[in-house]
């Protein structure tokens, strides 16, 4: 279980097998130094994991731990969760079963 603080007064703890994952946005630029257009329809699949929840409930009370660490940088589905910006910051909340891969 992790959380985000946010601020001195501000925390962002997800609930169940939620994660809250930092998005991360491709580079605009090749190595070369020539900019890429990227179309507003595409949306990133990959980031790095920066909170998770507790996990969520089985049948017999006890907790199913998250898969997934804080950290590990992951593939997620394209179009799943809910898109939040906090500060300068874009995340998304997703459900663990929505992560696809782990990146190495």
């Amino acid at each position: 279980m992790a959380f985000i603080t946010l601020n001195s007064s501000t925390v962002v703890q997800p609930f169940g097998d939620l994660i809250f994952i930092k998005v991360t946005v491709p580079d605009d630029k090749t190595d070369g130094g020539l900019f890429l257009f990227r179309g507003t329809s595409e949306k990133p699949q990959i980031g790095v994991i920066a909170a998770i929840g507790p996990g969520r409930f089985r049948k017999n009370g006890s907790r199913q731990k998250v898969d997934v660490s804080v950290g590990d940088q992951v593939l997620y589905s394209k179009y799943m969760g809910t898109e939040i910006q906090l500060g300068a910051e874009e995340y998304i909340l997703i459900a663990e079963k929505d992560v696809l891969a782990i990146v190495a």
